[in-house]
């Protein structure tokens, strides 16, 4: 049922009237690929400032407390600090609220990596009786009582605002928080001088003696797959088989992206270790036994300074011009 409402609303619907669009520019860091962005709903500078204003506004709420960044805070690269992040009158969804950062190159979300857009993604916290707690029909309705909102709709995307307005712009919006200009990203992608020698090793540990690129690849640290890191023996979330139902997709989550890791704890999809050394210590151990933990989850060894340097190049993917960036802040805020 929800698979089918969510098309119901993100299939194409002829617009009242065609709005004059001003294209948006992405700033594509060096090293990084050009990403897709979907045909029917391409990025415009009306469509972003829509999303954005609606990221921040707590109307699309069932009560109008909670909006997308009460989880998602642009000082903890869109993330939070709570293991899991309160909803509607303070309830609790089931996980821990993950990094924005470079979304636009996701090839799935959620941490069950099911579903294949943003567009889709959006409706899951407006509806999800934990989080904001809304029908996104009626969530429509509210936003056309605002004469703000129906103008910069029909500047947007030429109708009153509905479902679709509000799944595409938001959307349009998020793809637009694009991270690439970390200390790493300054010494390997734009040949500057900048990281120290424990950096340094800390990179060649996870690159060469570690292999954490087996999971955290490429420039977004991620090989975007679902896999099983061995947190539990017995878990309480079933992973992405709430999704599939497949045996073989039980406890499995997608692998995160590392950019800007140092600002995203707690950690894990529930949020149950609170710090960098924490999670190296669970990888040092080789993990709990699951019958689909991954191959790549076996014990090492680390003296202090090793671990240290490892987290030292994890700090080094925080991006402070991201975090800063006035085209992501709450346009509300004077």
């Amino acid at each position: 049922m929800a698979i089918a409402f969510i098309l119901i609303f993100l299939t194409a619907i002829t617009a009242d009237e065609k709005p004059l669009l001003t294209p948006y520019q992405l700033n594509i860091p060096k090293g990084f690929p050009q990403p897709k962005i979907p045909e029917n709903n391409l990025l415009t500078q009306e469509r972003v400032d829509l999303g954005r204003m609606l990221f921040y506004d707590p109307v699309l709420s069932v009560d109008s407390t909670v909006s997308c960044a009460s989880c998602h805070h642009q000082a903890l690269a869109f993330a939070d600090n709570q293991p899991i992040s309160p909803g509607v009158a303070g309830r609790l969804a089931m996980r821990n609220a993950p990094t924005l950062s470079n979304v636009v190159y996701n090839p799935t979300l959620l941490f069950d990596g099911y579903l294949p857009t943003l567009e889709m993604q959006v409706l899951v916290p407006i509806q999800e009786h934990a989080e904001m707690a809304y029908n996104i029909v009626l969530a429509g309705n509210r936003l056309k009582e605002n004469a703000d909102y129906v103008k910069r709709s029909y500047e947007a995307y030429g109708r009153k605002p509905d479902p679709f307005v509000i799944t595409r712009a938001l959307s349009a919006f998020e793809r637009t928080m694009i991270s690439g200009n970390s200390k790493f990203d300054q010494q390997v992608y734009q040949n500057k001088k900048v990281m120290t020698k424990s950096e340094l090793r800390g990179m060649d540990l996870f690159q060469n003696q570690l292999h954490c690129t087996n999971c955290h690849s490429g420039f977004n640290f991620t090989n975007y797959t679902t896999v099983n890191n061995g947190l539990y023996e017995v878990y309480q979330d079933s992973g992405r088989a709430r999704a599939t139902h497949l045996p073989e997709d039980r406890a499995v989550f997608k692998v995160p992206t590392l950019r800007n890791i140092a600002l995203t704890a707690p950690y894990m999809h529930d949020g149950s270790m609170a710090t960098l050394e924490e999670v190296i210590l669970h990888y040092e151990s080789g993990g709990e036994g699951h019958i689909n933990k991954s191959e790549f989850i076996q014990p090492f060894r680390l003296s202090k300074r090793e671990r240290k340097d490892l987290i030292r190049f994890l700090e080094c993917l925080t991006d402070e011009t991201f975090i800063n960036n006035p085209d992501f802040s709450n346009p509300f805020t004077p």
